[in-house]
C-alpha cells in the first residue's frame, strides 16, 4: 500500500495523475480547479514528474491540445470547471468521436450568471451528452483511486473513449482528509501505458478528422453509442481488479440498507454523505430508508439502480442540478425514471433538487425529503400531483 498523506481533493487528484506517469499536462486555470494544474505544475517543475506542461490560453486550448497529444499516443491530463467545461464542450464531442482515451478532473461548480464560485453539478450534468464516460467520486480518496481506475478503462483497448472524474468543488476539492497515496509502480502495474489505436506518425501518416458526408456520420454516431454500451463490462473489471490490488471496493452504484426500505434515496457525491447520516440515525428510530450513492454517471446504470429500487414504496431522488423547462426538473431523475419505466416499476418516484451554488445541504433538508416521500407510499406514479421540490430555498 501506499503513503497516507492529508491531502485536498485538488491533490489527492494531483497525485493520482503523477503515479500514473502521464506524458503531457495542459492546464488553464479556473476555481476551485486550479490547485490541481498547480501541483502538477510543481511536480514538473522539481522532476517528480517528467511530463510536458503546457500553459494555454484557455479552457478550450487546454482539451485541445491533450486531444492533439492522445492522437500521437501521449497519455493525457487536464482538469476544469463550470464556465471552463463548457467553454471546452465543442472538444468534448471531438475528443469523444475520435475515440480518444483522455482523462479530465471536474471540480463540480455552478455555472454562471450570476458569478458563483461554489458546488453544484450543473457544469457536470451539462457535459453528460459529450460521449465521455463519467464519474463521480465522494470524497479525496475516491477522486485519487478513480482517476488511477480511469487511465485502465480509457486506454483498453476495447474502450478508448475519454474518462471524466468529477467531485464537488470546495466540499471535496478543497478539504483535507487522509489519502492512502498510491505509488507510481503500483499505478503503472495496474494501469500500464497502452497505445492500441493508430496514432499521428509522421513517417507512417494516417488521416484523422476528417469530413463526414451523410452517407458516414451516421455510422460513426452509433459506432461511439455502442462503445459506450459496451463499455460497462470493461469498468466492471477494472473495478474489481482496483479492489484485488488495492482492497478499496468501488461499484458503479453503492447501496445502504435497501434491502427492507420503505424509501430509498438517490443521491449523487458529497450530499451522499450527509444522507447516510441522517438515514442511519432514521432507522435506529423506525424509518425504514435506504440509500443509492450513483458512482458511474456515463454510461447509466440502469441494471444496477432498478435492482435496489424494485422493492422500494417510493423513491427520492436528489438532485444539484436543473434541466430548466425540461419534463424532468433533474437530470439523475430522468435517468432515474427512464430506467424505472424500462423496468415497469411503478411507484412515485420524485424530484428534489437542493444545493444549488454551493448552499449547504444539511441534514434537516434530507429529513423533509424523507418524511415527503415516506406520504407518498401506497400510491402509482400516475397519482402524484407535483414530481418536483426546491429544497432549502428562501421563500
Amino acid at each position: 500500500m501506499g503513503k497516507v498523506m492529508p491531502l485536498s481533493g485538488n491533490y489527492a487528484v494531483a497525485y493520482a495523475v503523477k503515479a500514473v506517469d502521464v506524458d503531457v499536462v495542459a492546464a488553464y486555470p479556473i476555481t476551485p480547479q486550479t490547485a490541481v494544474v498547480e501541483k502538477l505544475a510543481e511536480f514538473v517543475a522539481n522532476g517528480e514528474l517528467d511530463a510536458e506542461f503546457l500553459h494555454v490560453e484557455s479552457e478550450h486550448s487546454a482539451l485541445s491540445a491533450v486531444v492533439g497529444a492522445s492522437a500521437a499516443g501521449a497519455r493525457v491530463f487536464t482538469a476544469t470547471s463550470a464556465q471552463g467545461l463548457l467553454l471546452m464542450y465543442e472538444i468534448m464531442h471531438i475528443a469523444s468521436s475520435s475515440r480518444l482515451p483522455i482523462v479530465m478532473g471536474i471540480a463540480t461548480r455552478a455555472i454562471s450568471a450570476p458569478i458563483n464560485i461554489w458546488c453544484d453539478h450543473s457544469d457536470f450534468m451539462a457535459a453528460s451528452d459529450t460521449g465521455w464516460i463519467m464519474f463521480m467520486a465522494l470524497n479525496a480518496q475516491e477522486a485519487h483511486d478513480l482517476i488511477i481506475a480511469a487511465y485502465r478503462i480509457a486506454e483498453d483497448p476495447r474502450v478508448s473513449i475519454p474518462v471524466a472524474i468529477g467531485y464537488d468543488g470546495f466540499v471535496v476539492s478543497h478539504t483535507l482528509e487522509p489519502v492512502d497515496v498510491i505509488e507510481k509502480e503500483e499505478a503503472l502495474e495496474y494501469a500500464p501505458k497502452r497505445v492500441s489505436r493508430p496514432t499521428l506518425d509522421p513517417d507512417r501518416p494516417v488521416t484523422m478528422g476528417s469530413l463526414a458526408s451523410p452517407d458516414w456520420y451516421f455510422e460513426f454516431r452509433v459506432q461511439l453509442q455502442d462503445a459506450i454500451e459496451n463499455s460497462r463490462e470493461t469498468i466492471s473489471e477494472a473495478l474489481r481488479e482496483f479492489k484485488r490490488r488495492f482492497g478499496r471496493e468501488y461499484r458503479e452504484v453503492d447501496d445502504f440498507y435497501t434491502d427492507d426500505a420503505d424509501v430509498v434515496i438517490v443521491s449523487m457525491g458529497s450530499t451522499t454523505g450527509t444522507a447516510l447520516v441522517f438515514i442511519e440515525e432514521a432507522r435506529r428510530s423506525g424509518m425504514k430508508l435506504g440509500l443509492l450513492n450513483i458512482r458511474l454517471f456515463r454510461p447509466f446504470p440502469e441494471v444496477e439502480v432498478v435492482k435496489y429500487l424494485e422493492n422500494a414504496k417510493a423513491v427520492a431522488v436528489i438532485d444539484r442540478a436543473v434541466n430548466a423547462g425540461s419534463s424532468f426538473v433533474g437530470p439523475l431523475y430522468s435517468d432515474v425514471v427512464v430506467s424505472a419505466f424500462k423496468k415497469s416499476l411503478d411507484i412515485p418516484i420524485v424530484n428534489y433538487v437542493t444545493g444549488l451554488g454551493g448552499r449547504a445541504v444539511v441534514k434537516s433538508h434530507i429529513e423533509f425529503i424523507a418524511k415527503h416521500a415516506y406520504s407518498l407510499v401506497g400510491k402509482k406514479m400516475r397519482e402524484v400531483k407535483k414530481h418536483y421540490s426546491f429544497i432549502g430555498v428562501r421563500e
